[in-house]
């Protein structure tokens, strides 16, 4: 049975694009596997949100999981801060990271471009703490989309380094997690190839979201003129549409709208409205669920506590290895 680990940054409620991308796939894997699910609110860190922010974040993650199916008498869920190990093993992993490989990460520079004012160590040693999550339970597969691929890599690289220099095989060298389908990448409504937290209001579609606020979105998202001519290529922003409708819409839906489109006949004003009311039917039931958990604050602290004891079980057999062969021992 292969150790999944993966984790969700708790910067604002889960979108459609964390739910195809990332959470739909934890429900699978959750039965096959020995699966940790955690919320990085140590990752979060790196904008500085507020108190109240970041536990109204955390929450929020917590009952998507649960709502969308994640189940913790089955899965561990979990919140990184709630595990001391990590930030233990981070630290450890960051004696043995180079400036260079660290700087050289496409994520820290994209991150330092976007905010310039507020570039961290946090950002830097963003690849380590991942690294950090991972390894503290000695994972052998990590569900990762592109945009994680290079942290992915650095992890091996830090398991591998670790194992060399201390002469052990200890730490395993996870692998991205092949699933059975094409993972599914959902675009965002402002015309951007990613739906996202961090991008404008007008990007994603919350599984919180009112119906109300989904039509409102949808009927801004971004569009063009129209075509011009029959089978012409599709603008970012059309060609967005037409991606959520396919995989939230009926066949038939689709086709219908693919074919107005080809004969220039399409009126988008009709296609969104059509699109709004099958997310809206997609998402109603999640976002019930959601109400449902978010007003049971008993369970959400019970399945915190509960994740929290199975996780640092874990984790602390991993740190009390690591001690031993770095050589730390108590007299």
């Amino acid at each position: 049975m292969e150790i999944v680990v993966s984790g969700i940054r708790p910067t604002g409620p889960l979108h459609l694009g964390n739910y195809f991308g990332a959470v739909k796939n934890f429900v699978k894997m959750q039965n096959q596997h020995k699966c940790f699910f955690f919320i990085a609110d140590y990752h979060s860190l790196t904008t500085h949100p507020t108190p109240t922010n970041l536990n109204e974040n955390v929450k929020s993650i917590l009952v998507a999981y649960l709502a969308c199916g994640i189940n913790p008498d089955i899965a561990t869920i979990y919140t990184q801060s709630s595990i001391p190990e990590i930030p233990e093993l981070y630290l450890l992993l960051n004696m043995n990271a180079y400036l260079g490989e660290l700087l050289r990460c496409t994520s820290f520079k994209e991150k330092a471009r976007k905010q310039d004012n507020n570039v961290n160590a946090g950002l830097l040693t963003y690849p380590t703490l991942m690294a950090a999550d991972i390894l503290i339970h000695k994972a052998t597969k990590v569900p990762v989309g592109k945009d994680q691929e290079q942290h992915l890599e650095m992890t091996r690289t830090f398991a591998k380094r670790f194992n060399n220099l201390y002469k052990v095989n200890f730490f395993p060298e996870p692998t991205a997690f092949n699933f059975d389908e094409k993972l599914i990448k959902i675009p965002g409504l402002d015309g951007s190839t990613k739906m996202g937290k961090s991008e404008s209001n007008d990007n994603p579609i919350f599984l919180s979201d009112t119906p109300e606020l989904i039509r409102k979105k949808v009927m801004r998202a971004v569009t063009d003129t129209g075509p011009t001519q029959k089978y012409q290529k599709k603008s970012q922003p059309i060609e967005n549409l037409f991606t959520i409708m396919k995989i939230i819409s009926k066949p038939d839906t689709y086709n219908f709208f693919e074919e107005q489109y080809n004969n220039c006949t399409i009126r988008y004003g009709d296609m969104k409205k059509q699109l709004a009311e099958d997310i809206i039917e997609f998402i109603n039931p999640l976002r019930e669920k959601i109400i449902s958990f978010s007003s049971d604050e008993d369970y959400l602290k019970k399945v915190l506590k509960e994740g929290k004891d199975k996780a640092r079980e874990s984790a602390k057999n991993t740190i009390k290895t690591i001690r031993s062969i770095i050589g730390f021992h108590d007299l």
